[in-house]
């Protein structure tokens, strides 16, 4: 008696069931693989061909996200003080009304560039633009420059006098504050 599903094998050995070759198939088995392998071949050049266009895509993808953004920080360069220009353009126009009156009396004029002054410090203040404005303060080399030293009365490095104001922009030194400094009383002989 023949077990058709155990040709070949010992008796008292059951089938293999990870055995992708059943008995049956033993000898067909010995073709099979140059055709299984062409089929191999093409299924993994296949899949070879398929990752590399995808790998295309992603790296033209990753080119267009550099490219762009780019020009986004060329743009964020380019136009950053969009919003400080168009806040000062008021400032401009009411200079120029200024310029433009004929007739204007000397308290007319000044009254007008006290409020232009207004607008333009509203606009610092919008913008973070802060004075530095040290008079009687203690030298700080950080915020102010020291132009000379004078005698004076007040305690040793203290800012006498303000030539010109300094601005901070976000707590920055953007120019320091040009001061005059107290000089240390020199010993008596």
């Amino acid at each position: 008696m023949s077990d058709p599903e155990n040709d070949g094998v010992p008796p008292g050995i059951p089938p293999d069931p990870a055995d992708p070759v059943g008995p049956r198939e033993a000898d067909t088995a010995q073709a099979a693989p140059e055709a299984d392998t062409g089929e191999l071949l093409r299924q993994a050049q296949f899949k070879a061909q398929e990752t590399h266009d995808a790998w295309l895509r992603a790296k033209a993808d990753a080119d267009n996200v550099r490219k762009r953004a780019q020009i986004d920080v060329a743009n964020a360069h380019k136009f950053a003080i969009e919003s400080l220009a168009s806040e000062l353009l008021p400032v401009k126009d009411s200079l120029e009304a200024a310029l433009a009156a004929d007739s204007a009396s000397v308290d007319a004029l000044r009254s007008g560039v006290e409020l232009t002054l207004k607008q333009l410090s509203a606009v610092f203040d919008k913008a973070n633009l802060r004075e530095i404005d040290p008079a009687g303060e203690k030298f700080d080399p950080h915020r102010h420059q020291a132009i000379s030293m004078l005698p004076s009365e007040r305690e040793p490095n203290t800012v006498i006098n303000v030539l010109q104001k300094g601005y901070t922009l976000h707590e920055r030194v953007i120019r320091p504050a040009l001061v005059t400094v107290a000089k240390p009383a020199e010993p008596q002989a």
